[in-house]
């Protein structure tokens, strides 16, 4: 007679260790990350339950949800009982997560260096796959007021239009501006391109006495200061480089 398969589903586990009847028991802190995924997906595979699963996954991105998050929906499905409807979960959770930390930033930020602008812009842009061009508004206080996305895919003088950028300046009482964008490759060197731009914008503003604060290239972890404009109220604001 053969011996019966052990099952892997989560229903034979204690009730204390399902993660459902964990969360609503211990609440959402007492779940480790593995635990909250498998809640997205449900149910593992014949070989694992969900939680198991789900601790393999995140132990291929080294257990950092930031790696997660860039995982394509095709790769997620190359795990064993992730499918299409299982990985988009996953994407969607992740991403729902990413907007909730730039809203979190943008609420009543002031900014007072361009550490803080890389606060503020790193969560929008910094571990993207292609390369966006921001324009950050500031009032008199250097708070933020608005933020627009200029272009996306690459940024050239054709692409950065002037005219969008000092109208919506208008529209909002921005009295200065902060111009950001990306480089997925991790370099942090400006191209003559990014120096082209930057001399633009900044010529342009003056016509109409919006200062230029200042231009930042953006990497996941690091970024670059142009370090063009004036200093701001605290003067702690980078040099060049910094």
């Amino acid at each position: 007679m053969s011996e019966k398969k052990p099952s892997f589903s989560i229903k034979n586990w204690s009730e204390d260790d399902q993660p459902r009847e964990k969360l609503l028991k211990k609440g959402k802190t007492a779940l480790s990350d593995a635990e909250l995924v498998a809640i997205l997906i449900g149910s593992g595979n014949r070989e694992e339950s969900a939680v198991d699963l789900c601790k393999r996954i995140l132990s291929s991105v080294d257990n950092n949800l930031n790696q997660l998050g860039k995982l394509s929906i095709k790769q997620l499905m190359q795990f064993k009982g992730i499918g299409e409807a299982k990985a988009i979960s996953i994407a969607a959770a992740l991403e729902l997560g990413r907007r909730r930390r730039a809203e979190e930033a943008l609420q009543q930020f002031k900014i007072t260096s361009c550490k803080s602008v890389f606060e503020l812009m790193q969560p929008i842009i910094g571990e993207l796959p292609h390369e966006e061009f921001w324009i950050i508004y500031l009032n008199n206080s250097n708070k933020v007021i608005d933020k627009l996305q200029l272009s996306k895919g690459g940024i050239t003088g054709t692409l950065v239009d002037t005219r969008l950028v000092l109208k919506q300046a208008l529209q909002v009482g921005a009295v200065a501006i902060i111009m950001a964008h990306n480089h997925p490759s991790g370099t942090l060197k400006p191209s003559q391109a990014d120096k082209d731009i930057t001399q633009k914008l900044k010529l342009a503003a003056q016509s109409l006495d919006i200062r230029v604060l200042d231009h930042l290239i953006i990497t996941e972890n690091a970024y670059f200061s142009f370090g063009y404009g004036e200093n701001f109220s605290n003067r702690i604001f980078c040099q060049p480089g910094q």
